[in-house]
């Protein structure tokens, strides 16, 4: 399992799916939401909290079609379905190989982005903390949509429209933890159903994959 992360990894910065990308992605956002709306601290302040949940939600769409996609086309899809190696385990040693090139990259920078979008002070904590319990769900989930696009031509858009709806109750609970920080307000219900959601995801998905895995291969 552990060959199969460093594998995972090396693949995904080689390919151009690493956090570089995503981190661009989330800067170019903040930044072009102050043109948007303007450059006025009040208003930005108050959006904060929604814009960089957002953003980070959007940064790690950009590479899920290559969790599986590169392994389908050269084979190796194959020999992990029928390596010793179960493929729910399989399913999620590529949502963790995700998750530590974009969500685990994009938590710990959030702060700086949020310097752009004058987040107040109490919520970068916050911010932090929401993004290290959601991404991972942004993850599973985008590995359970790559599975059932898996082999499609042109399934990046297929794959985008099946995972947002999927993503929403993570975003909602989110950026509300951020926004209740911001007023300061008490944060832990919804960073508690934030990490049930997570905790959720990561038990039931692998086997949904898994599922749709073995249905592509057949």
């Amino acid at each position: 399992m552990i060959a199969l992360l460093i594998r995972d990894l090396r693949l995904a910065v080689r390919a151009g799916g690493g956090f570089g990308l995503a981190l661009a992605f989330f800067l170019i956002t903040c930044t072009l939401v102050p043109f948007g709306v303007g450059p006025e601290g009040g208003t930005l302040s108050r959006i904060a909290p929604g814009i960089l949940w957002v953003g980070a939600l959007l940064s790690c769409l950009l590479s899920l079609d290559r969790i599986f996609a590169l392994d389908h086309e050269d084979g190796s899809l194959d020999l992990l379905a029928t390596s010793p190696l179960p493929l729910e385990g399989v399913v999620a040693i590529k949502a963790l190989a995700h998750w530590l090139v974009t969500g685990l990259p994009l938590a710990l920078a959030a702060p700086i982005f949020g310097l752009l979008l004058h987040l107040p002070g109490p919520a970068y904590v916050t911010l932090v903390l929401s993004l290290l319990i959601g991404t991972p769900a942004l993850s599973m989930l985008g590995a359970f949509g790559a599975a059932v696009t898996v082999g499609l031509r042109r399934g990046g858009l297929l794959l985008s429209l099946l995972v947002l709806p999927l993503y929403i109750p993570t975003l909602i609970f989110g950026a509300e933890a951020v926004r209740r920080s911001a007023a300061a307000a008490e944060t832990t219900t919804p960073l508690v159903l934030l990490a049930a959601i997570t905790l959720f995801t990561l038990a039931l998905v692998p086997f949904a994959a898994a599922a749709a895995l073995r249905v592509n291969l057949r």
